[in-house]
């Protein structure tokens, strides 16, 4: 209940800051290429149920027909003012509002589709008993996570059997011992790994 009512309070604050700034990248992002300004796509949340994620659209529309997976920011796909936006965490922003709604959390693991999903272990299913976040410790250790699949001959073998697994014992750690002081942690982590970009 108290981690509810923290994420109601600061996602309003934080859609209230960057409304402004919604308005400039939404132009952007108009004026860059065809198609709409936010992208929603299908993830696995809490339970098991699946939600609509939202992000501001960083690649040409249709994209995602031709793979799930970014391999890095020179992927064809991406568009130049996509590429800015993924560099710097700024296409998640648009999650406020679906923590707001309730479909996910400031700090959580990290929500993934559902082709993915169904490879889960048993035990891994757990990181669905939770509401996934915008950030985790996972997503900070592997930040550079698109680089890394582009330097792969098999990115998406390489993804489902190395780093998939290892994000997620990450987040198993964090559901044993979640605390609001560690949601904190995480959240400075988060702001200090963007500025440090």
């Amino acid at each position: 209940m108290i981690k509810r009512i923290f994420d109601i309070m600061f996602s309003l604050i934080g859609i209230f800051m960057l409304l402004p700034f919604f308005l400039i990248i939404s132009i952007f992002i108009l004026l860059d290429s065809r198609g709409g300004i936010i992208y929603r796509q299908t993830r696995v949340g809490e339970n098991n149920k699946d939600f609509k994620l939202i992000k501001f659209r960083t690649m040409k529309t249709d994209s995602d027909k031709k793979g799930l997976l970014t391999v890095g920011n020179n992927d064809s796909r991406i568009t130049r003012v996509g590429a800015w936006l993924r560099n710097y965490k700024i296409d998640e922003f648009p999650q406020l509002f679906n923590v707001l709604i309730g479909d996910m959390s400031l700090v959580g693991p990290r929500p993934e589709v559902r082709k993915y999903v169904e490879l889960y272990s048993p035990e891994q299913l757990k990181v669905l008993s939770v509401k996934p976040g915008m950030t985790d410790n996972a997503s900070i250790e592997y930040a550079d996570e698109n680089e890394l699949l582009s330097a792969q001959e098999e990115p998406e073998i390489f993804y489902i059997k190395e780093v998939m697994p290892a994000k997620l014992k990450i987040n198993l750690q964090y559901i044993a011992n979640q605390s609001l002081a560690e949601d904190f942690k995480i959240i400075l982590k988060t702001f200090f790994r963007i500025l440090k970009k």
